[in-house]
Protein backbone atom coordinates (compact mmCIF):
# COMPACT_ATOMS: atom_id res chain seq x y z
CA UNK A 1 0.00 0.00 0.00
CA UNK A 2 1.29 3.45 -0.88
CA UNK A 3 2.09 5.81 2.02
CA UNK A 4 -0.54 8.39 0.99
CA UNK A 5 -3.28 5.74 0.83
CA UNK A 6 -2.22 4.37 4.21
CA UNK A 7 -2.44 7.81 5.89
CA UNK A 8 -5.83 8.41 4.30
CA UNK A 9 -7.10 5.05 5.54
CA UNK A 10 -5.70 5.69 9.01
CA UNK A 11 -7.35 9.11 9.14
CA UNK A 12 -10.70 7.69 8.07
CA UNK A 13 -10.39 4.92 10.63
CA UNK A 14 -9.58 7.42 13.36
CA UNK A 15 -12.60 9.55 12.45
CA UNK A 16 -14.86 6.49 12.49
CA UNK A 17 -13.44 5.45 15.86
CA UNK A 18 -14.15 8.89 17.31
CA UNK A 19 -17.76 8.79 16.08
CA UNK A 20 -18.21 5.34 17.56
CA UNK A 21 -16.75 6.47 20.86
CA UNK A 22 -19.16 9.41 21.05
CA UNK A 23 -22.09 7.11 20.33
CA UNK A 24 -21.19 4.74 23.15
CA UNK A 25 -23.07 5.02 26.42
CA UNK A 26 -21.10 7.14 28.90
CA UNK A 27 -19.48 5.50 31.89
CA UNK A 28 -22.09 6.94 34.24
CA UNK A 29 -25.53 8.47 33.99
CA UNK A 30 -25.64 12.23 34.68
CA UNK A 31 -28.35 13.53 36.99
CA UNK A 32 -30.25 16.82 37.00
CA UNK A 33 -32.60 18.01 39.73
CA UNK A 34 -35.23 20.58 38.72
CA UNK A 35 -37.30 22.57 41.22
CA UNK A 36 -40.31 24.21 39.57
CA UNK A 37 -42.37 26.82 41.38
CA UNK A 38 -45.63 25.88 39.66
CA UNK A 39 -47.99 22.97 40.24
CA UNK A 40 -47.43 19.86 38.13
CA UNK A 41 -50.91 20.28 36.66
CA UNK A 42 -50.33 23.89 35.59
CA UNK A 43 -50.55 24.13 31.77
CA UNK A 44 -47.46 26.34 31.76
CA UNK A 45 -45.26 23.50 33.03
CA UNK A 46 -45.33 21.29 29.94
CA UNK A 47 -43.97 23.85 27.41
CA UNK A 48 -41.13 24.76 29.77
CA UNK A 49 -40.10 21.16 30.37
CA UNK A 50 -40.40 20.48 26.64
CA UNK A 51 -38.21 23.46 25.76
CA UNK A 52 -35.63 22.41 28.38
CA UNK A 53 -35.42 18.73 27.41
CA UNK A 54 -35.54 19.38 23.67
CA UNK A 55 -32.58 21.73 23.89
CA UNK A 56 -30.68 19.22 26.04
CA UNK A 57 -31.34 16.58 23.40
CA UNK A 58 -30.06 18.94 20.70
CA UNK A 59 -26.87 19.17 22.73
CA UNK A 60 -26.44 15.39 23.03
CA UNK A 61 -28.28 14.60 26.27
CA UNK A 62 -31.15 12.12 26.15
CA UNK A 63 -33.29 11.10 29.12
CA UNK A 64 -32.76 7.45 30.11
CA UNK A 65 -29.75 7.12 27.80
CA UNK A 66 -27.14 9.37 29.36
CA UNK A 67 -29.32 11.60 31.54
CA UNK A 68 -31.80 11.34 34.40
CA UNK A 69 -33.97 14.27 35.45
CA UNK A 70 -35.80 14.52 38.77
CA UNK A 71 -38.58 17.10 38.81
CA UNK A 72 -40.27 18.61 41.86
CA UNK A 73 -43.24 21.02 41.82
CA UNK A 74 -43.75 23.47 44.69
CA UNK A 75 -47.21 24.67 43.57
CA UNK A 76 -46.39 28.20 44.74
CA UNK A 77 -46.38 27.04 48.38
CA UNK A 78 -43.73 29.01 50.28
CA UNK A 79 -43.30 26.17 52.81
CA UNK A 80 -42.79 23.47 50.18
CA UNK A 81 -39.70 24.88 48.51
CA UNK A 82 -37.28 23.89 51.27
CA UNK A 83 -38.76 20.38 51.62
CA UNK A 84 -38.49 19.72 47.89
CA UNK A 85 -34.99 21.18 47.71
CA UNK A 86 -33.87 18.65 50.34
CA UNK A 87 -35.53 15.85 48.36
CA UNK A 88 -33.61 16.82 45.24
CA UNK A 89 -30.33 16.90 47.15
CA UNK A 90 -30.99 13.29 48.20
CA UNK A 91 -30.94 12.24 44.52
CA UNK A 92 -27.23 13.26 44.36
CA UNK A 93 -27.55 15.48 41.27
CA UNK A 94 -24.66 16.69 39.14
CA UNK A 95 -26.46 20.00 38.58
CA UNK A 96 -29.60 21.67 39.89
CA UNK A 97 -32.05 23.87 38.00
CA UNK A 98 -34.23 26.40 39.83
CA UNK A 99 -37.33 28.08 38.46
CA UNK A 100 -38.22 31.40 40.13
CA UNK A 101 -36.72 33.15 43.13
CA UNK A 102 -38.10 30.94 45.95
CA UNK A 103 -36.69 27.84 44.23
CA UNK A 104 -33.16 29.16 43.91
CA UNK A 105 -33.18 30.46 47.47
CA UNK A 106 -34.26 27.04 48.77
CA UNK A 107 -31.60 25.20 46.76
CA UNK A 108 -28.91 27.71 47.74
CA UNK A 109 -29.58 26.93 51.40
CA UNK A 110 -28.98 23.24 50.72
CA UNK A 111 -25.64 23.37 48.90
CA UNK A 112 -22.67 25.60 48.18
CA UNK A 113 -20.92 23.08 45.97
CA UNK A 114 -23.40 21.56 43.50
CA UNK A 115 -23.88 23.89 40.50
CA UNK A 116 -27.27 25.65 40.40
CA UNK A 117 -28.65 27.12 37.17
CA UNK A 118 -31.63 29.41 37.70
CA UNK A 119 -34.30 30.66 35.31
CA UNK A 120 -36.67 33.62 35.82
CA UNK A 121 -35.13 34.94 39.04
CA UNK A 122 -35.87 38.57 39.86
CA UNK A 123 -32.77 40.04 41.52
CA UNK A 124 -29.94 37.56 42.21
CA UNK A 125 -27.48 40.32 43.14
CA UNK A 126 -29.84 42.13 45.50
CA UNK A 127 -30.78 38.84 47.16
CA UNK A 128 -27.10 38.03 47.80
CA UNK A 129 -27.15 34.96 45.54
CA UNK A 130 -24.35 36.23 43.29
CA UNK A 131 -21.57 38.80 43.42
CA UNK A 132 -22.25 40.36 40.01
CA UNK A 133 -23.77 39.58 36.65
CA UNK A 134 -20.42 39.27 34.91
CA UNK A 135 -18.73 37.24 37.66
CA UNK A 136 -21.38 35.56 39.82
CA UNK A 137 -18.90 33.63 41.97
CA UNK A 138 -19.93 30.63 44.03
CA UNK A 139 -22.05 27.80 42.64
CA UNK A 140 -24.96 29.76 41.11
CA UNK A 141 -25.60 31.38 37.76
CA UNK A 142 -28.39 31.59 35.24
CA UNK A 143 -30.99 33.84 33.71
CA UNK A 144 -32.69 36.76 35.40
CA UNK A 145 -36.11 38.04 34.40
CA UNK A 146 -35.29 41.65 35.21
CA UNK A 147 -34.97 44.45 32.71
CA UNK A 148 -34.85 48.01 34.10
CA UNK A 149 -37.54 49.18 31.67
CA UNK A 150 -40.22 46.59 32.48
CA UNK A 151 -41.91 48.45 35.34
CA UNK A 152 -42.11 51.67 33.33
CA UNK A 153 -43.56 49.76 30.37
CA UNK A 154 -46.47 48.40 32.45
CA UNK A 155 -47.35 51.93 33.52
CA UNK A 156 -46.94 53.26 29.99
CA UNK A 157 -49.21 50.63 28.46
CA UNK A 158 -51.90 51.11 31.11
CA UNK A 159 -51.90 54.88 30.56
CA UNK A 160 -52.20 54.39 26.79
CA UNK A 161 -55.19 52.10 27.30
CA UNK A 162 -56.75 54.21 30.06
CA UNK A 163 -55.77 57.88 29.57
CA UNK A 164 -57.68 58.93 32.73
CA UNK A 165 -55.44 56.76 34.92
CA UNK A 166 -54.38 58.57 38.12
CA UNK A 167 -53.98 55.66 40.57
CA UNK A 168 -52.36 52.27 40.10
CA UNK A 169 -52.33 49.33 42.50
CA UNK A 170 -49.18 47.19 42.66
CA UNK A 171 -50.14 43.63 43.60
CA UNK A 172 -47.48 41.23 44.93
CA UNK A 173 -46.84 38.65 47.64
CA UNK A 174 -43.78 39.63 49.73
CA UNK A 175 -43.26 35.98 50.73
CA UNK A 176 -42.83 34.67 47.19
CA UNK A 177 -41.66 37.89 45.52
CA UNK A 178 -38.82 38.93 47.85
CA UNK A 179 -37.39 41.34 45.29
CA UNK A 180 -40.35 43.54 44.26
CA UNK A 181 -38.33 46.70 44.84
CA UNK A 182 -36.46 45.91 41.62
CA UNK A 183 -39.63 46.73 39.68
CA UNK A 184 -41.03 49.24 42.15
CA UNK A 185 -38.13 51.63 41.58
CA UNK A 186 -38.80 51.93 37.85
CA UNK A 187 -42.57 52.02 38.37
CA UNK A 188 -42.43 54.75 41.01
CA UNK A 189 -40.04 56.85 38.95
CA UNK A 190 -42.36 56.64 35.95
CA UNK A 191 -45.67 57.25 37.75
CA UNK A 192 -44.33 60.45 39.29
CA UNK A 193 -43.62 61.86 35.85
CA UNK A 194 -47.21 61.04 34.84
CA UNK A 195 -48.85 62.29 38.06
CA UNK A 196 -50.08 58.79 38.90
CA UNK A 197 -50.34 57.65 42.52
CA UNK A 198 -48.80 54.20 43.26
CA UNK A 199 -50.65 52.06 45.80
CA UNK A 200 -48.76 49.13 47.28
CA UNK A 201 -50.97 46.04 47.62
CA UNK A 202 -49.05 43.21 49.35
CA UNK A 203 -51.12 40.02 49.54
CA UNK A 204 -50.54 36.46 50.72
CA UNK A 205 -54.03 34.92 50.80
CA UNK A 206 -57.02 34.71 48.48
CA UNK A 207 -59.01 36.93 50.84
CA UNK A 208 -56.29 39.59 50.71
CA UNK A 209 -56.31 39.48 46.89
CA UNK A 210 -60.07 40.10 46.93
CA UNK A 211 -59.76 42.97 49.43
CA UNK A 212 -56.82 44.59 47.63
CA UNK A 213 -58.47 44.62 44.21
CA UNK A 214 -61.74 45.90 45.68
CA UNK A 215 -59.84 48.72 47.43
CA UNK A 216 -57.87 49.73 44.34
CA UNK A 217 -61.01 49.77 42.18
CA UNK A 218 -62.92 52.21 44.40
CA UNK A 219 -61.89 55.06 42.12
CA UNK A 220 -62.91 55.01 38.45
CA UNK A 221 -59.51 56.32 37.37
CA UNK A 222 -57.58 53.36 38.82
CA UNK A 223 -55.56 50.56 37.27
CA UNK A 224 -53.69 47.48 38.45
CA UNK A 225 -50.21 46.09 37.86
CA UNK A 226 -49.72 42.46 38.88
CA UNK A 227 -46.05 41.99 39.67
CA UNK A 228 -44.07 38.92 38.52
CA UNK A 229 -44.77 36.58 41.40
CA UNK A 230 -45.38 32.84 41.59
CA UNK A 231 -48.27 33.46 44.02
CA UNK A 232 -49.99 35.65 41.43
CA UNK A 233 -49.38 33.02 38.76
CA UNK A 234 -50.97 30.33 40.92
CA UNK A 235 -53.99 32.60 41.49
CA UNK A 236 -54.15 34.14 38.02
CA UNK A 237 -57.68 33.01 37.21
CA UNK A 238 -59.00 34.65 40.38
CA UNK A 239 -57.03 37.87 39.81
CA UNK A 240 -58.16 38.17 36.19
CA UNK A 241 -61.80 37.51 37.15
CA UNK A 242 -61.71 40.07 39.98
CA UNK A 243 -60.09 42.73 37.78
CA UNK A 244 -62.85 42.19 35.20
CA UNK A 245 -65.70 42.20 37.74
CA UNK A 246 -64.41 45.51 39.16
CA UNK A 247 -63.87 46.95 35.64
CA UNK A 248 -60.21 47.49 36.52
CA UNK A 249 -57.69 47.80 33.67
CA UNK A 250 -54.77 45.54 34.57
CA UNK A 251 -51.29 44.88 33.21
CA UNK A 252 -49.46 41.60 33.76
CA UNK A 253 -45.92 40.30 33.35
CA UNK A 254 -46.60 37.06 31.46
CA UNK A 255 -48.49 36.27 28.25
CA UNK A 256 -50.60 33.53 29.83
CA UNK A 257 -52.41 36.19 31.88
CA UNK A 258 -53.56 37.94 28.70
CA UNK A 259 -54.30 34.60 27.06
CA UNK A 260 -56.43 33.75 30.09
CA UNK A 261 -58.53 36.90 29.81
CA UNK A 262 -56.27 39.61 31.22
CA UNK A 263 -56.19 42.96 29.45
CA UNK A 264 -52.51 43.28 28.53
CA UNK A 265 -49.21 41.59 29.30
CA UNK A 266 -45.63 42.60 28.72
CA UNK A 267 -42.68 40.54 29.85
CA UNK A 268 -40.18 37.81 29.22
CA UNK A 269 -40.64 34.57 27.32
CA UNK A 270 -40.10 32.05 30.14
CA UNK A 271 -39.91 29.11 27.74
CA UNK A 272 -36.91 30.82 26.12
CA UNK A 273 -35.21 31.06 29.52
CA UNK A 274 -35.62 27.31 29.98
CA UNK A 275 -34.02 26.70 26.58
CA UNK A 276 -31.11 28.89 27.56
CA UNK A 277 -30.86 27.17 30.95
CA UNK A 278 -30.32 23.89 29.08
CA UNK A 279 -27.31 25.48 27.36
CA UNK A 280 -25.76 26.26 30.73
CA UNK A 281 -26.55 22.78 32.06
CA UNK A 282 -24.73 21.32 29.06
CA UNK A 283 -21.68 23.47 29.77
CA UNK A 284 -21.66 22.42 33.43
CA UNK A 285 -21.94 18.72 32.57
CA UNK A 286 -18.99 19.13 30.22
CA UNK A 287 -16.79 20.66 32.89
CA UNK A 288 -17.54 24.39 33.08
CA UNK A 289 -17.82 26.13 36.45
CA UNK A 290 -20.89 28.26 37.27
CA UNK A 291 -18.62 31.06 38.51
CA UNK A 292 -17.27 31.35 34.94
CA UNK A 293 -20.71 31.65 33.33
CA UNK A 294 -22.17 35.18 33.51
CA UNK A 295 -25.71 35.81 34.67
CA UNK A 296 -27.71 36.88 31.64
CA UNK A 297 -30.63 39.28 31.40
CA UNK A 298 -33.64 38.49 29.21
CA UNK A 299 -33.48 39.47 25.55
CA UNK A 300 -36.86 38.21 24.34
CA UNK A 301 -39.98 40.11 25.39
CA UNK A 302 -43.64 39.73 24.43
CA UNK A 303 -46.48 42.25 24.30
CA UNK A 304 -49.93 40.62 24.22
CA UNK A 305 -53.25 42.48 24.07
CA UNK A 306 -56.65 40.91 24.68
CA UNK A 307 -59.06 42.88 22.49
CA UNK A 308 -62.10 41.04 23.83
CA UNK A 309 -61.23 42.20 27.35
CA UNK A 310 -60.51 45.74 26.17
CA UNK A 311 -63.96 45.94 24.55
CA UNK A 312 -65.62 44.55 27.68
CA UNK A 313 -63.95 47.32 29.70
CA UNK A 314 -64.97 49.94 27.15
CA UNK A 315 -61.38 50.78 26.26
CA UNK A 316 -60.11 51.92 22.88
CA UNK A 317 -56.78 50.32 22.01
CA UNK A 318 -54.55 52.81 20.13
CA UNK A 319 -53.43 51.60 16.74
CA UNK A 320 -49.80 52.26 17.60
CA UNK A 321 -50.14 49.78 20.49
CA UNK A 322 -51.68 47.14 18.23
CA UNK A 323 -48.80 47.53 15.79
CA UNK A 324 -46.28 47.00 18.58
CA UNK A 325 -48.02 43.90 19.93
CA UNK A 326 -46.54 40.45 19.37
CA UNK A 327 -49.98 38.90 19.73
CA UNK A 328 -53.49 40.35 19.61
CA UNK A 329 -56.29 38.16 20.96
CA UNK A 330 -59.57 38.92 19.22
Amino acid sequence: MKRREFISLLGGGAAAWQLAARAQKPSRMRRIGVLLALAESDPQVEPRITAFQRQLQNLGWTVDRNLQIEYRWASGDAERFRVLAAELMATRPDVLVAHATPSVEALARETRTIPIIFAAVTDPIGLGLAASLREPGGNLTGFTMVDPSMGAKWVEFLRELSPRLTRVGLLFNPKTAPGPTTFLRSIEAHVRSLAIEPILAPVSTVAEIEDAIATVSQSADSGLIVMPDIFATQNRELIIALAMSHALPAAYAFRYFAEGGGLISYGIDVDDLFRRAADYVDKILRGAQPSDLPIQRPHKFELVINMKTAKSLGLNVPRILLVRADKVIE
